[in-house]
């Protein structure tokens, strides 16, 4: 066995060398070498009295009761620095002083911050609930952004994934359409081997589903057998490769088969899909994964598009355009190459198109092309609302959304730097102390510091916590589908931490490091000021007031398009209307029958009729557009074709500007008759077009249409759409889809009820969901309202951050000038005048934060108006509103600092300390 003491040279006994390095390295050395000489006399004692043995085993008990956690203290300073001479195992190496990120040194710190946020519970709680606020609504913000940028980005290879598109550069105006004919995508796939997979997507209102009696309204898609191999939704059950083969199979929405069978297996069941004439058994060959919210496309269920009403006659006709298509290109294939290879296919398919163009004299684009084939990349298709119908949201919201986030964020820090600079001068002379004792800059800046980030912790918890809270109301008020699951995706979870530690290291760190550079001596005499700090002060209230400015004036003039927009004239009279959706459990027709045979009698009711094509957004949230290209003598004319029934222009109020309106005496009008607005008379170029018949020129099977009415434009679809000539015709076979009942004004606030309760004898099978026709209109605008809301308040929470940050800025200017306010007092200075001369450093710095955001709010919304067809004008005195109301605004935040320095008593300023 190792010896585990070493013999005296004088003989006598020791006690074990390792028990005494062990007291080394628990005991602080003042501690320790007194220590250990009490101990060795206690040894030798022992010895005396039971022997060496006993008495190193009673050694080695003392030790290691001495050897407790409270011993594991910070080594503190000796008055000399050099090494004690000697055999001590306290005197092997020389002291070195213990590093600021010592896990004591650590905790001590966590301490003194803790002491210190909760001695100024004020200043804590404002900065906590500044920066919970900041964190909440970045949160949403930046959730909100991060759904929009994410749609269709799960689907496999979807960097070869596009939607081909159509530009005609026509004179007027360039046109990009997503809109293909029937015979696209067939010919496509046949010319270009590189296309892997292409499938047309056809859909529109939902379709009517019948499975053992009981009735469904379910959205199903036409496409094409490509469509499972194109896209990656996972198929839950049967064969991908050919779960779309047969004309007759139907795959069907994990969802649609729990709410349609239950319990039972769906596979190999029938299911009824339509109505009427047009209503045929369909075999469920797959279920396949619900498509999630950030998808593009939306479905119940997938049946083949052979199976859409008149495929058959259309399935050649490249005129008519009715649906969306996707394709898949090979590996290696670039978009540019392809558009380049599609220019003969263009020549051969649109000849006609491209020969028009030329004749209206279109001009070339850069690529040389007057009309072309073009490819949008998956990942883009949500943005562009042009290709997709109005559908999706434009890519400039999003950075917007981001933009407000990042915005929000920098007032929170900036507020935070403020308050904190503010407060560091009533925290000098404990620097000082601090200083004076030793302490380094280096523990200093990781002490102040460490108390920013405890507070920018207990903030960004506070933050979650409450937008966990209001998530539900920010879904219901936005309309929106945020789940904070997804701030725990990797990704996510590094952006947020990077977030943190950039807010903490911004918002803490330099106020942290400002107060290490307080002069030990002045701070001690009670003389704290930042040479000339202006600077960075200034910048930061400019800044501050930058952004807020920027973000209420974006505010006031999306408010004002919104406002424009809703109160443009839209060519009928939408007050008192009710809109009715049928639905696909009723027959249409019928129930505008009964309906009619219930009213006629009842003198509340001025009107009603049927139409195919609803005002607005109703309940059911369809919005459908059947457009018909003919050509005319010569000519291109492009119409947007709307079904309706008799009294459609009495019951929108709108009067004909020639020629007459549909009528029962005429029964030809149901077959062959039309009315066109004056937009479509222009175009078929005709100076009275009442007579005139419609059709392409080389039909000679006598089925053109006789125009015998012109009226005014009216606005069918939103602006934000593109605008086109409408045609109405009538039809007795045609499917009726709304119901517009016109009431009288004094019966406007019980209609409503009374048609609900008429409805379930008309329409029991179905549901009600009438909505005035004014509301509809009103829901068009539905994604500016909510950009407009979003930016009212981001403006809010920026203005009231900047004004918090303002304050503290006042607060510390008027503590370090108390002296010089006293001095002006004693020399005679009126309140008035003392008021007016620490007010105008801050009304400087709005003005010149008004010199900086009105510019740019001015050149940034005419480029957000300008994707609109009508716009307002940018007023002036918006701007100057804004700039009156800001420099208010800072003029009522510091007024209570400023009216209290000025009215305090000089001597108490000026007496010595």
């Amino acid at each position: 066995m190792k010896n585990t003491h070493q013999p005296d040279p004088s003989g006598e006994p020791t006690p074990p060398a390792w028990a005494d390095r062990l007291i080394a390295l628990f005991c602080p050395p003042d501690l320790g070498e007194e220590l250990l000489g009490d101990l060795h006399e206690q040894f030798a004692e022992q010895v005396a009295e039971r022997g060496v043995s006993k008495a190193r085993w009673l050694y080695v008990l003392e030790v290691l009761r001495f050897c407790r956690p409270y011993f594991l203290k910070r080594r503190v300073a000796e008055l000399s620095r050099t090494p004690n001479p000697g055999n001590s195992p306290f005197s092997q190496k020389p002291y070195s002083e213990p590093s600021f990120l010592h896990p004591a040194m650590l905790r001590n710190y966590l301490k003194i911050a803790l002491r210190t946020l909760w001695k100024s519970k004020g200043y804590a709680a404002v900065n906590a609930l500044g920066l919970a606020v900041a964190f909440s609504v970045c949160t949403f913000l930046f959730l909100t952004a991060y759904l929009q940028l994410t749609y269709d980005s799960f689907h496999t290879d979807g960097d070869r994934i596009y939607q081909p598109y159509t530009v005609a550069n026509d004179p007027e105006k360039t046109v990009r359409s997503g809109n293909m004919a029937l015979p696209f995508t067939p010919a496509l796939k046949t010319a270009y081997p590189e296309v892997k997979q292409a499938a047309r997507i056809l859909t529109g209102r939902k379709s009517l589903v019948e499975v053992r009696g009981a009735y469904f309204d379910k959205l199903v898609l036409h496409t094409d057998p490509d469509f499972l191999q194109l896209f990656s939704f996972p198929l839950l059950k049967g064969n991908r490769d050919v779960a779309l083969n047969s004309l007759s199979s139907v795959v069907i929405s994990e969802s649609m088969a729990q709410t349609v069978f239950g319990t039972t297996d769906p596979m190999g069941q029938t299911v009824l899909i339509g109505s009427g004439e047009n209503q045929k058994p369909y075999v469920v060959s797959g279920i396949i994964e619900d498509a999630p919210g950030n998808s593009t496309i939306q479905y119940d269920a997938l049946i083949r598009i052979e199976n859409a009403p008149n495929y058959q006659a259309t399935k050649t006709d490249w005129n008519g355009t009715s649906h969306s298509v996707f394709i898949k290109l090979a590996p290696q294939v670039e978009q540019a190459t392809f558009e380049e290879r599609l220019k003969p296919f263009a020549l051969k398919y649109f000849g006609s198109t491209i020969t028009d163009l030329q004749k209206k004299g279109a001009q070339p684009d850069q690529r040389g092309d007057v009309f072309a084939i073009r490819l949008q990349a998956l990942s883009h298709v949500h943005f562009d609302r042009e290709i997709t119908g109005g559908r999706g949201a434009p890519i400039a919201i999003v950075y917007t959304l981001l933009g407000l986030a990042f915005f929000i964020l920098l007032i929170a820090c900036i507020n935070f730097i403020n308050l904190s600079i503010a407060r560091s001068f009533t925290r000098a002379r404990e620097v000082g102390v601090r200083k004076s004792l030793g302490a380094l800059k280096g523990q200093l800046f990781a002490q102040v510091w460490g108390e920013s980030t405890v507070l920018c912790l207990v903030g960004f918890l506070l933050g979650v916590l409450l937008a966990y809270g209001l998530l539900p109301q920010f879904n219901a008020a936005f309309d929106a589908r945020l789940r904070l699951e997804t701030m725990l995706q990797p990704s996510f979870i590094a952006c947020i931490l990077s977030v943190f530690a950039v807010v903490t290291l911004l918002a803490g760190g330099y106020p942290a490091w400002q107060m290490t550079k307080f002069n030990t001596v002045e701070v001690l005499k009670g003389k704290v000021s930042l040479k000339r700090p202006g600077v960075l002060r200034n910048a930061l209230i400019v800044t501050q007031f930058s952004l807020s400015c920027l973000l209420a004036c974006c505010t006031l003039i999306a408010s004002q398009q919104v406002d424009f927009l809703r109160s443009r004239p839209l060519g009928f009279q939408k007050e008192q209307v009710i809109s009715i959706p049928v639905g696909n459990q009723a027959d249409g027709r019928q129930v505008l029958g009964r309906l009619r045979n219930k009213l006629a009698n009842d003198p509340s009711v001025l009107a009603i009729t049927g139409t195919s094509v609803n005002i607005g957004r109703g309940q059911d949230r369809v919005s459908s557009r059947t457009t018909v290209g003919y050509k005319y003598k010569g000519k291109d004319v492009l119409t947007d074709w709307l079904l309706v029934d008799y009294d459609y222009l009495q019951t929108l109020n709108i009067k004909p500007l020639a020629g007459r309106d549909f009528s029962r005496l005429y029964a030809t009008d149901s077959v062959n008759r039309i009315i066109v607005t004056a937009s479509m008379a222009k175009m078929m170029g005709e100076k009275n077009a009442v007579g005139a018949l419609l059709g392409d020129d080389d039909d000679t099977t006598g089925s053109k249409m006789q125009v015998i009415g012109i009226i005014p434009d009216f606005q069918l679809y939103s602006l934000a759409s593109e605008n086109r000539p409408i045609t109405l015709h009538l039809s007795n076979s045609e499917a009726i889809h709304y119901i517009f009942v016109r009431v009288s004004p004094q019966s406007l606030a019980g209609s409503m009820d009374k048609l609900k309760l008429l409805w379930r004898e008309v329409a029991p099978q179905s549901e009600f969901m009438g909505t005035f026709l004014d509301d509809n209109v009103n829901a068009w605008y539905q994604d500016e309202e909510r950009f407009t809301q979003i930016c009212s308040l981001a403006a809010g929470i920026a203005i009231l951050l900047s004004c918090v940050g303002l304050f503290a800025i006042a607060l510390m200017m008027i503590e370090q000038r108390t002296k010089e306010i006293g001095i002006r007092k004693v020399m005679g200075a009126s309140v008035s005048s003392i008021i007016l001369v620490l007010s105008r450093d801050f009304v400087k710095l709005v003005l010149i934060a008004l010199l900086i955001a009105l510019p740019l709010a001015w050149f940034g919304m005419n480029l957000w108006l300008d994707n609109y067809r009508e716009r307002v004008t940018i007023s002036l005195w918006l701007l100057g509103g804004v700039g009156l109301g800001a420099v208010l605004i800072a003029l009522a935040t510091v007024s209570f600092q400023t009216v209290k320095a000025a009215l305090a008593n000089p001597v108490k300023s000026l007496r010595s300390e």
